[in-house]
């Protein structure tokens, strides 16, 4: 098992992460271009949503404005994207994560991340990334819940580089770690928002807020 705080202040651009353990469930968001940096997180009345922090420096939204996290039924939907509603409007989270595929932002072709907690904290997460045959590669992991102080992590990529490398294998066992400790982890420059989810109690960190 790796220390969740250790791998992020070890990884500069692991760019979005989702991290779902016994209690609680992390998701984080960094960015390296103006238009990626460029955001906070909200709450919304059935989670939370992406939003420009200055509206005049939003160059292209479609891949940055979306509702990361958002409650359906007594379930909790995760996501690095728009699938969100996709997965919500279907009611199904393998069937919205079917429904999806990669980002359409070559050369990186980022990987579409999800993550959903049912009552009881079992859990599911899936990876949708490009294969070298340009299909869609989609996998699915099911937990049926995880040991105190234990999680488990994914994120779009591996490290930096150009192109972003993908994420690769199966979600990593982590110890986790308390938020604060995770947001002062994340790589400084490259940071945005982090939200922070512990049996219930919803805490929000954005960079562009003074965070």
């Amino acid at each position: 098992m790796q220390d969740l705080v250790e791998l992020l202040r070890s990884n500069p651009y692991p760019g979005r992460g989702i991290v779902v353990g016994a209690d609680r469930v992390y998701y984080f968001i960094m960015g390296r271009s103006v238009n990626s940096r460029n955001r906070i997180f909200a709450e919304t009345d059935d989670g939370i949503r992406t939003e420009a922090h200055d509206p005049a420096l939003v160059e292209d939204p479609s891949l940055i404005i979306y509702h990361p996290v958002r409650v359906m039924g007594e379930d909790l939907v995760i996501t690095n994207g728009d699938q969100t509603d996709t997965i919500v409007e279907k009611n199904d989270f393998f069937a919205g994560c079917m429904a999806r595929e990669y980002e359409p932002d070559a050369p990186n072709f980022t990987p579409r991340i999800s993550a959903i907690v049912h009552p009881g904290w079992s859990f599911e997460l899936s990876i949708l990334k490009h294969g070298d045959d340009g299909r869609c590669i989609r996998e699915f992991f099911a937990y049926e819940g995880a040991d105190d102080g234990m999680g488990y992590f994914i994120s779009t990529y591996q490290g930096d580089g150009s192109p972003l490398p993908s994420f690769a294998g199966e979600p990593i066992p982590v110890k986790l770690a308390d938020p604060d400790e995770v947001w002062d982890a994340l790589n400084a420059d490259n940071k945005v928002s982090l939200y922070a989810n512990i049996e219930g109690e919803v805490k929000l960190y954005n960079k562009n807020l003074g965070d």
